[in-house]
């Protein structure tokens, strides 16, 4: 089995942002592996959220669906019968340049990691993975491919409040002017309000890849932001030691 960690629950589906078309049809994704138990699961995971989903088990499969399925995400193993993932990104693209695709692969090398990225791929996740770590991601790569319109656009943790669309922060009601960057990090915090984040989810889900040795990267944002929201309050941010961070309600 190539996952790792726990597997997809109504628990974790609840918390996440609830994501449709404008019109209220479902997210519609296309799952392509050549494991069936894997991209079952996936299409488990993916369901419970409310998404639309098919499967491809093969490169010529997965463009004949694309065609027809329009979907809003791919979800590719990089290798599949036929041609590679890579390929059936392109050929995909070549009629849906838009779609936001995932690679999933065994392959961790970041030649590789560098190819799918290079090729068009938006996120790289590598096997064994966390099922909760990858629907988290196609969540915010379809969030940000502007397709769906989420139930709500505020995450509110205690009294401080981020609206995805406006990039508008406050806490009790005060203003925060955060960079793009100090942004991204706290909307991470905040999709994971009392749960305990390592530095290394945080580089791979706010900087999306790795930076080697440059963890500390993830130290000197925590310190920019804790002076922004946590300035002269209670604090919400807090370091959990040799373990990462957590960010939760004051009090």
């Amino acid at each position: 089995m190539a996952v790792s960690g726990s597997s997809a629950s109504n628990n974790f589906t609840d918390n996440l942002p609830r994501l449709s078309h404008p019109d209220g049809s479902p997210i519609r994704a296309l799952v392509v592996d050549d494991e069936p138990s894997l991209a079952d699961l996936m299409s488990i995971g993916l369901r419970m959220a409310g998404w639309s989903v098919e499967v491809a088990g093969d490169g010529q499969s997965a463009v004949r669906q694309a065609r027809e399925f329009r979907p809003d995400v791919l979800v590719l193993d990089v290798m599949l019968p036929g041609f590679d993932g890579v390929e059936v990104l392109g050929k995909i693209r070549a009629f849906d340049p838009g779609v936001p695709a995932l690679f999933l692969t065994a392959k961790d090398a970041i030649e590789d990691r560098i190819t799918g990225l290079a090729a068009g791929g938006d996120d790289y996740v590598t096997k064994p993975f966390s099922m909760e770590e990858v629907l988290l991601r196609l969540h915010r790569l379809v969030q940000r491919s502007g397709v769906a319109a989420a139930d709500s656009a505020e995450l509110v943790v205690g009294d401080l409040v981020l609206n995805q669309d406006t990039r508008e922060v406050t806490r009790g009601g005060d203003p925060i002017q955060l960079t793009a960057t100090q942004f991204e990090l706290l909307r991470y915090l905040m999709e994971n309000p009392r749960r305990v984040v390592s530095k290394a989810q945080i580089l791979d889900n706010v900087w999306n890849y790795d930076f080697g040795g440059q963890a500390n990267i993830v130290e000197l944002y925590i310190s920019y932001l804790r002076k922004k929201v946590d300035a002269e309050r209670e604090p919400m941010i807090h370091t959990v030691r040799g373990a990462g961070y957590v960010l939760k309600p004051a009090g």
